[in-house]
């Protein structure tokens, strides 16, 4: 995969791009809101993702996921786990990771649908201080992916990677899937590599396991999206 960088183009209405963190203000103030909040945005195409060394990034608090989905890859001693991040999610990429730790851990990220971010920097904080319903929601952002960690967590300690990977898709699609007629739809495209780094598997293992999940009529590919039918499996009902 290539390596790519970040550039900005221009500013953006965060909360007209975020309807969510719109709603966190009412009504009779959302408008204002609205056009006040403004940050610059960012771009950043599919490939290997070195944000640092991006001078938009320099006066960054931290960046918003506008569009797209990116993959973040840590390695201790040869071994990776993975977090699949897309809209709504709130990054901090350039924070060091504790190298000085006993495991030092390495960071690898992977842009793997083209990313558009809003930059939320000093200026955009100043901008949204009259509404500090908003500083409430982004921190609760930052508390939803920490959960869904944890999710992801108990999902790689089944036994059998086909139940991991059922498991995960419909982790996914409480947050990205769409009902209809036929199923729920989960709009991403994960290729079987991204599948078998977000459930702790080898690639093989996981295409075997996503034939016997299409056998059994429970998860397929229909035009770079997937398809799940039924309902979730019994530990992610509630």
């Amino acid at each position: 995969m290539s390596t790519v960088r970040t550039c900005t183009t221009g500013l953006v209405q965060v909360l007209r791009e975020d309807p969510d963190l719109a709603d966190a203000v009412a009504a009779d103030r959302r408008d204002q809101a609205i056009e006040a909040c403004t940050a610059r945005a960012l771009r950043i195409p599919a490939g290997s993702w070195r944000q640092d060394d991006s001078g938009a990034l320099r006066d960054g608090i931290a960046l918003l996921v506008l569009e797209g989905l990116l993959l973040r890859r840590v390695g201790i001693r040869g071994r990776y786990g993975a977090e699949l991040l897309g809209q709504g999610d709130v990054l901090r990429p350039w924070q060091p990771e504790d190298e000085a730790g006993a495991l030092a851990p390495r960071v690898q990220w992977n842009v793997l649908e083209p990313a558009r971010l809003a930059l939320l920097d000093v200026e955009f904080c100043r901008q949204f201080g009259p509404y500090p319903e908003l500083a409430e929601r982004l921190f609760g952002r930052a508390i939803e992916r920490a959960r869904s960690l944890a999710a992801n967590m108990a999902i790689v300690h089944h036994a059998r990677v086909d139940v991991r990977l059922h498991m995960l898709f419909w982790h996914l699609a409480g947050r990205w899937g769409r009902v209809r007629s036929d199923g729920t739809v989960l709009p991403v495209r994960l290729t079987h590599s991204v599948l078998a780094e977000l459930v702790a598997a080898r690639r093989p293992t996981v295409t075997s396991a996503l034939s016997d999940l299409a056998k059994r009529g429970l998860v397929r590919s229909v035009d770079d999206t997937w398809l799940l039918s039924g309902g979730p499996p019994g530990g992610l009902a509630s």
